[in-house]
């Protein structure tokens, strides 16, 4: 008989689910689409709000325990935010994929795109960290994690910023895909 497969979401509010009900979170929703779809996998949520992506390595170790069949890794869009230097997120997002690739868990990179507010000079660097880092490591790389929900206030909450349960329901489902694809590489 297979093991259940050991999926973790490591990312911010995204993950999280801020401003969403118990149960409409990204990892919950994305556990029980992947059950209904015959997957045998437990999705953690290790998703917390406000972080940068040095936040997220910083808590990896526990974040990410051993047994860790697959990652999701969703940070950097605080950095974005806060106007913080590219290098420090790539930096950190560097480390995080580092780590995972050293304890053989197969990764799935989501993607960030700044906002065209911050410059085209920022947006350009920032929007290219992922692509690379996703190449350099050999990471499955989802290029947008927000794809289909940015900015349409249907689908987010009235920050404009955190999606709402139909958006993190759309969210899933544009990244069931890639998640399949990871699990396939995790399965024993």
């Amino acid at each position: 008989m297979a093991r259940t497969l050991k999926l973790v979401a490591l990312g911010d509010s995204l993950t999280a689910g801020y401003g969403v009900a118990a149960g409409q979170a990204f990892p919950e929703v994305l556990q029980k689409v992947l059950r209904a779809k015959g997957f045998d996998v437990e999705v953690t949520n290790a998703g917390v709000s406000g972080e940068t992506a040095e936040d997220g390595l910083a808590r990896f170790d526990w974040s990410v325990p051993e047994g860790t069949d697959a990652l999701i890794v969703e940070l950097g869009a605080n950095d974005m935010l806060r106007g913080m230097p590219v290098a420090g997120a790539e930096a950190a997002l560097s480390d995080i994929l580092a780590k995972a690739k050293q304890a053989r868990i197969a990764t799935l990179l989501t993607g960030m795109r700044a906002a065209p507010n911050l410059g085209a000079q920022y947006q350009q660097a920032f929007d290219a960290l992922y692509p690379r880092l996703a190449k350099k490591y050999g990471v499955d790389l989802y290029p947008f994690f927000l794809d289909g929900v940015a900015a349409d206030p249907k689908l987010n909450q009235t920050d404009g910023l955190h999606p709402n349960a139909r958006g993190v329901e759309i969210i899933v489902a544009a990244i069931l895909p890639s998640v399949e694809g990871l699990l396939a590489k995790a399965a024993p």
